[in-house]
């Protein structure tokens, strides 16, 4: 199951294409989907998160907590729709893709994906780029 919330008036379209969509991702990657829950806020809301659970002091545009059990995805991820705008801006791409990529790159992370190196974080490009290749809702 997968959930979307938002502490903003930001609000989620296309929410069933975008879960069948994260759903086929997952069991491209031999997973199968539990219980995931996305909640958006603004940037003082995630970087409250970011202090309180992680002890950063900064902005930033995904923070999420891994429940996974074996190879069963479990899992809340909190994006900041503020740090999205700005990215998307930044990276001159739309904001509709550069949302899509920072939600699969948190079910990216459940699925064993790390981004610590730059041969992780090649790896990682690779994959968010495969996945949002897969949507045919956009």
């Amino acid at each position: 199951m997968i959930e979307f919330y938002s502490e903003t008036d930001f609000q989620l379209s296309k929410q069933d294409e975008i879960r069948r969509w994260i759903e086929n991702v997952i069991a491209d990657r031999k997973f199968s989907l539990g219980e995931l829950c996305y909640n958006f806020l603004d940037d003082e809301g995630l970087l409250k998160i970011n202090l309180e659970y992680l002890n950063h002091d900064t902005y930033t545009d995904i923070i999420s907590f891994d429940y996974t059990m074996g190879n069963e995805i479990h899992g809340e991820i909190f994006i900041s729709i503020d740090r999205v705008l700005e990215n998307a801006k930044e990276y001159n791409v739309s904001f509709e893709d550069e949302l899509h990529r920072v939600m699969i790159h948190g079910v990216l992370h459940y699925c064993g994906l790390r981004d610590k190196t730059t041969e992780e974080e090649s790896e990682m490009r690779n994959a968010e780029n495969n996945a949002l290749l897969q949507r045919d809702f956009v």
